[in-house]
C-alpha cells in the first residue's frame, strides 16, 4: 500500500460555486504537485458565475445523487456495498442515526472510494461534506479529514451536525485560524495533536503586488450581501464621511439577500452619488478593482445565529495585490489584520470607529505603503499555498488501518 500513489477523493456540498476561490486553489495546487484527485459533488450545481480558474482544474468530478426517492436503486446500493466493501453489514448497522439521502450518499462514495482507489478523503466544510466523507471513509475503511472554516464552526444550526464526534473519528481536523483552532479544541474536545491550523493560501504568481501609493479615494468592499459581513454598518460609515465633507466613492462587489436593503440604506443616507452596486464581478476584474483602490474594507460582524466569518479570503487577496485594508476584530481576522501594523482593525459594528479608520487611510499615503509592504511580507511567510499545500499532503498520507 505504501508504494502506491496517493490518490485523494475532494468531497464538497456543491462542485464548483463561485464564492470558494479557495478550494479551486486548492485543488489546483495539489494538481501541480502531481497529486491524483477525483471530486465529489453532493449537491447540484446553483451558480449563474463561474471564476475562469474552474476550467484549469483536471481532476475528475463525480456527481452522487442528493436525494434517493427510488427504492429499488437505493436497495441496490445497498446489496453492492454488502458484495463488495468489507465488513459493510456491521458498519452501516452502528449508523441508525442518518436519514437515507445522507446513508445512500455515503454508500455511493464508498464504492467509488474503492472503484478509483482512492487512500484518503478530504472534506470542506464540517456539514455535510464532512458527514458523508465520514460515512464514505467508514464504509470503505480509508482515512478521512476535514477543513473547518467558519460557519459550520460557529452556526447555530437546527439539527446538531455532530462535530464531535467528526473531530473524534477523523484522522486529522484542519482549520483556518488560531481562533478557530482554540474553539474546536475547548468546546469539542479536539486533541491538538489531531487539529491544526492551516491558512487558506494564494497562487502569489496571481497577485503581484503594487504600491499603493497616488491611488484615488477610492474605497472597495468585496463579498456577499449577507449581515455578517456587516456592510449595513459600512454605510453608516460612508454617511459618517459625507457628513464631514469629505471626499470619497465606494464601490461594493457582490450579491446576495441583503442588497435591497443596502440600497435602501444608501438611498436613506443619500449617498447614490458615492456609492456603486456591481453585482458578483470574475476574479480578475476584483483584482483589478483592489490595484485600484486605496482601500478594501472587510467590516465583519456576528450576525443574531451566531455566523461570522473566520478569515475572509478577500482580505488576503488585497494585502497581497498591495492595496491597504481595514477589518474587525472577529474570530480570526486580527491574526491577520494586526492594527497598525498589516492593516487597521476596529471593533465590530462601530461606524464612527470604521469611518475615523477609514480617513486615516485616505489621508496618510505614507501609511497606506507601510501597511501593505508588512502586509506582503506576511501573506508571503504565511499564505503561500504552494508551502501550506506541502502541509496539507502529509495529514493525507494515510496511515494503515
Amino acid at each position: 500500500m505504501a508504494s502506491e500513489p496517493l490518490r485523494v477523493g475532494y468531497v464538497l456540498k456543491r462542485y464548483p460555486r463561485f464564492s470558494e476561490t479557495f478550494v479551486v486553489s486548492e485543488i489546483l495546487a495539489h494538481e501541480r504537485t502531481g497529486l491524483s484527485l477525483t471530486i465529489f459533488a453532493l449537491g447540484p450545481v446553483m451558480e449563474t458565475h463561474f471564476q475562469p480558474d474552474i476550467g484549469t482544474v483536471k481532476a475528475p468530478v463525480i456527481r452522487l445523487a442528493n436525494k434517493q426517492r427510488n427504492t429499488e436503486l437505493f436497495w441496490s446500493l445497498v446489496k453492492e456495498a454488502l458484495e463488495v466493501l468489507p465488513d459493510f453489514a456491521t458498519r452501516l448497522a452502528e449508523e441508525r442515526d442518518h436519514d437515507v439521502h445522507e446513508l445512500a450518499q455515503g454508500i455511493a462514495l464508498a464504492l467509488a472510494v474503492r472503484q478509483h482507489a482512492l487512500r484518503h478523503l478530504h472534506a470542506h466544510f464540517a456539514t455535510q461534506a464532512a458527514t458523508v466523507a465520514r460515512l464514505g471513509a467508514k464504509f470503505s475503511n480509508i482515512s478521512w479529514s476535514f477543513t473547518a472554516h467558519a460557519k459550520d464552526i460557529y452556526y447555530r444550526y437546527d439539527t446538531d451536525i455532530r462535530l464531535a464526534r467528526k473531530i473524534e473519528d477523523a484522522s486529522h481536523v484542519i482549520t483556518v485560524s488560531d481562533y478557530n483552532l482554540a474553539w474546536l479544541c475547548e468546546r469539542y474536545g479536539g486533541d491538538r495533536q489531531k487539529v491544526s491550523r492551516l491558512y487558506n493560501g494564494l497562487d502569489l504568481r496571481q497577485f503581484p503586488w503594487l504600491s499603493p501609493l497616488r491611488r484615488q479615494a477610492a474605497i472597495l468592499a468585496v463579498g456577499r450581501l449577507v449581515p455578517k459581513k456587516g456592510f449595513r454598518t459600512l454605510i453608516a460609515a460612508l454617511a459618517q464621511l459625507q457628513a464631514r465633507a469629505i471626499p470619497f466613492h465606494c464601490t461594493l462587489i457582490g450579491d446576495g439577500p441583503e442588497r435591497a436593503a443596502l440600497e435602501a440604506a444608501v438611498a436613506a443616507c443619500e449617498l447614490q452619488a458615492q456609492v456603486t452596486f456591481t453585482g458578483l464581478l470574475p476574479r480578475q476584474q476584483v483584482a483589478a478593482a483592489m490595484q485600484e483602490s486605496a482601500m478594501v474594507v472587510a467590516p465583519c460582524t456576528i450576525s443574531e445565529d451566531g455566523d461570522r466569518d473566520g478569515l475572509p479570503t478577500i482580505l488576503v487577496e488585497a494585502m497581497a495585490l498591495g492595496t491597504p485594508v481595514i477589518s474587525t476584530r472577529v474570530a480570526g481576522i486580527p491574526e491577520l489584520v494586526i492594527d497598525g501594523q498589516t492593516g487597521l482593525c476596529v471593533d465590530p459594528d462601530d461606524a464612527i470607529g470604521l469611518a475615523d479608520a477609514i480617513v486615516m487611510l485616505l489621508s496618510g499615503q505614507d501609511m497606506r505603503e507601510k501597511l501593505a509592504r508588512q502586509a506582503r511580507r506576511m501573506i508571503v511567510r504565511d499564505y503561500d499555498i504552494d508551502r501550506n499545500i506541502m502541509e496539507m499532503q502529509k495529514i493525507f498520507t494515510p496511515q494503515q488501518k
